[in-house]
């Protein structure tokens, strides 16, 4: 606003306040003079209509000036500031979520990777476990193994030597049946090879 403006609604201003006094007091004295004179009271009083209709359009406009340029100015202001308050703090809410959110699927990321890991390590102690298991059965197993053969190799002397002396006991049994049977002697050559036929 320029300086001649301001001056121009500086003088209007004074005009209309000259004016409304003018009216004012000439209204209120034509006003006190019929109200002693006709008793009636002064706002339905029809000659001071005129100078009422004034005053109330002067007030409405200056409430009206007050309101346009003062309160309803500020309280726009007012509105706007918290309108931007509350954007902000949207926006700071909207910020602080997101954060959260990649917080918790940081978490979750970190404690599925954790899960998978452990996971992993009982997995890679089942596994040496069951080597370890394997390589002593396998061991026990070639051992027994070693020791089943010594067994059999031993058995199978024995056997041999045992069989080598059914041999000589079958040919001294079958000695002694046939002198008693028969009650000659026979020639140890005759009972050997009675003795490896029967055997086959």
């Amino acid at each position: 606003m320029t300086a001649n403006e301001r001056g121009m609604i500086v003088r209007s201003a004074a005009a209309a306040a000259l004016a409304l006094s003018s009216c004012l007091f000439g209204g209120l004295a034509t006003a006190a003079e019929a109200a002693e004179g006709s008793g009636e009271f002064p706002p339905f009083d029809s000659s001071t209509f005129a100078s009422q209709l004034l005053w109330l359009v002067l007030t409405f406009g200056l409430f009206y000036y007050l309101m346009a340029k003062v309160a309803l100015p500020r309280i726009s202001d007012i509105l706007e500031t918290r309108s931007d308050r509350i954007a902000q703090d949207m926006d700071e809410a909207h910020r602080l979520k997101e954060e959260s959110d990649a917080a918790i699927a940081a978490y979750e990321q970190e404690l599925a990777e954790a899960r998978n890991r452990a996971h992993a390590i009982a997995q890679e102690a089942r596994d040496a476990s069951k080597a370890e298991a394997d390589a002593q059965r396998a061991t026990l197993e070639s051992e027994l193994a070693e020791k089943i053969a010594d067994a059999e190799a031993s058995i199978a002397k024995v056997r041999e030597a045992a069989m080598k002396e059914v041999g000589s006991i079958a040919e001294d049994t079958t000695s002694a049946i046939v002198s008693e049977l028969v009650g000659g002697r026979i020639t140890k050559a005759e009972i050997a090879s009675a003795v490896k036929e029967a055997r086959g």
